[in-house]
């Protein structure tokens, strides 16, 4: 009898689903309340690859490079990597400071140009325009944006201070995850994924922070050749936008673009910024950036534009910034489970994943593909 009162066991396809669902939201939970703890987490791991990536390549440099110690390299990375990113933010810095005392008179020219623009297009669209115009408030704007920058300026220390005890960890971690597993060909396994991990995004990071070095230098020089107030801080802005995918370049070009048409009384500026910088990030983004990326990431367009809304909508702009590398990550540990192999799959780009060749060590950079 009780055979029958019995309820059957729900089949293990359903079983899966469910805890898939149930692991998933309490993953989103679990970044969305822990931003705070997480994202300077994330930033810190990310400064730490950088600064092993240009070890590395202080390391690779002919003749000098194999003649220096390791302590000496690893020094020379991490003295380059931090000099950068204090500069970036002094001069965030320094320019927040100046375009804070001249918000006022943008104020004032943003009205004008408003009314030409409308005067330009119809008058049929110029009671609208003067309504959106006259809605943006550029102080809250302003502040808001700076507010962010000197939000990350609190918590640089923290992100410093991961920093330095990572890389005093750097040897260690690998061995303790190794011996602190009981099966030693899971403790191999792991350890080769963490390895896969750090040298894919070590390529990402690399060659993105490249990229973004040569698109801004670029664009500065179409700022100075305009003399274009704030240039310093649009050619920051073009660097740090620069990893965020497909929409981060757009904005680079549109927001030095209006600056040119508030600060100039021609249109002249405005179309050189738009069309210069514009030509510069469509030339690097669609032919530099994909032959350089693309040896080290096969992730689907669609894949990444989901990623950036996801990570947008979880941890904000920093989550729009960090969007590609954690994907990165997650695609890597995802393909090294037998269970969740095929989710990485349709995570690629052409079906194929990038994976390490059997019995290659740990320290060995060649890949092969694998279906």
């Amino acid at each position: 009898m009780s055979r029958y009162t019995e309820k059957p066991a729900p089949h293990a396809a359903v079983r899966a689903v469910r805890d898939g669902l149930l692991i998933g939201s309490l993953a989103i939970c679990l970044l969305y309340f822990g931003a705070g703890f997480l994202i300077p987490l994330v930033l810190a791991f990310l400064l730490y690859v950088l600064i092993i990536a240009v070890t590395n390549r202080v390391a690779a440099l002919p003749v000098v490079g194999p003649r220096l110690p390791d302590w000496l390299t690893l020094t020379l990375g991490v003295v380059l990597v931090m000099s950068g990113v204090f500069t970036v933010m002094y001069v965030l810095a320094d320019q927040a400071t100046r375009f804070l005392v001249t918000l006022p008179s943008y104020e004032d020219r943003l009205d004008d140009v408003s009314a030409r623009v409308a005067n330009l297009i119809g008058s049929e669209f110029a009671d609208v325009i003067r309504k959106q115009v006259v809605g943006l408030d550029l102080s809250f704007i302003a502040y808001s944006a700076f507010g962010g920058a000197r939000s990350f300026l609190s918590t640089f220390l923290l992100i410093s201070l991961y920093v330095a005890f990572m890389i005093a960890e750097r040897g260690a971690i690998a061995r303790k995850i190794e011996l602190a597993t009981t099966d030693p060909d899971l403790g191999r396994e792991l350890r080769r994924i963490m390895s896969d991990i750090s040298v894919s995004v070590q390529r990402y990071v690399g060659v993105k922070t490249f990229i973004s070095l040569l698109t801004s230098g670029f664009c500065y020089i179409v700022y100075r050749a305009l003399n274009l107030e704030f240039a310093e801080t649009w050619a920051v802005l073009t660097f740090a936008l620069n990893f965020i995918p497909s929409i981060g370049s757009i904005i680079a070009v549109l927001l030095p673009a209006i600056a040119a048409l508030l600060q100039f009384d021609t249109i002249g500026p405005f179309l050189v910024v738009l069309l210069g910088t514009g030509i510069v990030q469509f030339t690097i983004g669609n032919f530099l950036d994909p032959a350089l990326t693309g040896r080290s990431l096969n992730l689907s367009t669609l894949m990444v534009i989901l990623a950036l809304t996801f990570w947008a909508g979880v941890w904000g702009i920093i989550g729009a910034f960090l969007s590609v590398p954690l994907t990165v990550c997650l695609v890597i540990v995802l393909s090294n489970i037998r269970a969740t192999r095929p989710i990485a799959i349709l995570m690629s780009k052409d079906g194929t994943l990038m994976s390490r060749k059997d019995g290659a060590s740990t320290s060995d950079r060649h890949y092969t593909r694998q279906r």
